[in-house]
């Protein structure tokens, strides 16, 4: 090309070729291994000769620090563990992908070279997980599960794309369940009777467990943000607790679990206004815990602690809502009382709402999403009788 500076010796060289896509652009360049010996590297699949050139000076730069590693060398096991450890995430977030990664991903993919990944090689990964994935070795995982795993692996892949290490993400040649095949389950959510009548069995049967099922129904708070919850966070006067941390399970391996304290999911804090009963019971409650011990009624207490003060474990806690509904619909009657999980507690909060006319971003709010949109989507089965109502408004309007 007229005009282009020779390259000198040691700068690598960037070279033009045909596809049937159009042109594409090659890097080539020296490397010393690490048993210093040397290889040519040639890294094809570049769209532009200005995206191949910076990839070109970031491998003579690991070239002339010591940090270039041999692409057709380092396994995926050994990158996945330099990714991770790059990595800023959310403690609960970082177990569950190193989890996934030592789970689902060593064991079938890990001993492959990175610079060898094809697509069909993770589209057989992912059919295998499918048919016998499950660590305990009863079958295979869900769509949803896979459809996650895949995730992990993209997201890392993308970076070694980014770093210059991949020219093609193989990832984007493969096929993962889809977003209708990964739906999570079917939401359950209780009538507005249905709740009363649950809050005021567990009332008679235990008052310390009904605080926390009604503060999660009265103010679609996750489990982890109500556990996490600080009687300095909660103005009793004013009817607001203000939700600012979460508090959930790191699983590491050899370590067991322990509970960690973090930002809520959007990492934004909110406040949620709170109806008078509740705000009642509060008051009750926190006269209950002062007179086992004052310690429990401390600004920095926690407003659903155990009694020696400390969190309750997120997993326990959803397991004694379960058993709580089990015995109450024994004692009130199965048709009574549909069965349903803590997190339900949550989307019951939601769709009352919803279905009581209640603006969408108020909801929104209430719950931490971050956008409206995500209550809309997550919310839709709650619209049709909506809309319909809205369609009769509007041929009334017409009509007058």
């Amino acid at each position: 090309m007229a005009g282009t500076r020779r390259r000198q010796a040691g700068e690598g060289g960037i070279s033009e070729y045909q596809t049937k896509a159009g042109p594409r652009f090659l890097i080539k360049y020296a490397a010393q291994r690490a048993d210093g010996t040397k290889r040519v590297v040639l890294k094809r699949g570049f769209r532009t000769r200005r995206e191949a050139a910076a990839v070109l000076r970031a491998e003579i730069r690991k070239t002339e620090m010591g940090e270039w590693v041999d692409p057709s060398k380092q396994r995926l096991d050994a990158y996945l563990a330099e990714w991770m450890a790059a990595q800023r995430l959310h403690p609960s977030t970082m177990s569950s992908y190193r989890r996934n990664i030592r789970l689902h991903i060593d064991p079938y993919l890990g001993a492959q070279s990175v610079a060898r990944l094809t697509g069909p090689m993770v589209d057989a990964w992912m059919r295998e997980l499918e048919a016998s994935g499950r660590a305990d070795g009863a079958g295979g995982l869900s769509a949803r599960t896979v459809r996650y795993v895949f995730t992990i692996l993209r997201a890392a892949l993308s970076d070694a794309v980014r770093q210059g290490r991949l020219a093609v993400n193989p990832t984007d040649r493969a096929t993962p369940p889809s977003a209708s095949e990964a739906r999570p389950p079917e939401m359950q959510a209780w009538t507005a009777a249905e709740l009363a009548r649950f809050m005021r069995w567990v009332d008679a049967d235990d008052p310390d467990s009904a605080m926390g099922w009604r503060l999660l129904a009265a103010t679609g708070m996750r489990c982890g943000e109500a556990l996490a919850l600080r009687w300095r966070d909660v103005d009793l006067d004013a009817a607001r607790p203000q939700v600012r941390r979460s508090v959930g399970t790191v699983k590491d391996k050899g370590a067991g679990q322990r509970l960690v304290e973090g930002p809520t999911k959007t990492g934004q804090s909110r406040v949620i206004d709170l109806d008078a009963g509740t705000v009642a019971a509060l008051r009750r409650y926190r006269a209950a815990r002062e007179h086992v011990s004052v310690d429990l009624v401390r600004d920095s207490a926690l407003v659903l602690s155990g009694l020696d003060g400390s969190h309750r474990h997120p997993e326990r806690f959803s397991r004694r809502f379960t058993a709580q509904v089990v015995r109450a619909r024994r004692a009130l009657g199965e048709e009574q009382l549909p069965a349903i999980r803590l997190h339900d507690l949550r989307h019951t909060h939601a769709t009352l709402l919803l279905a009581d006319g209640v603006p969408v971003k108020v909801v929104s709010e209430r719950l931490g999403h971050a956008n409206a949109t995500i209550t809309l989507t997550v919310y839709q089965h709650v619209h049709p009788g909506m809309g319909r109502e809205a369609a009769d408004r509007f041929a009334a309007l017409l009509e007058g």
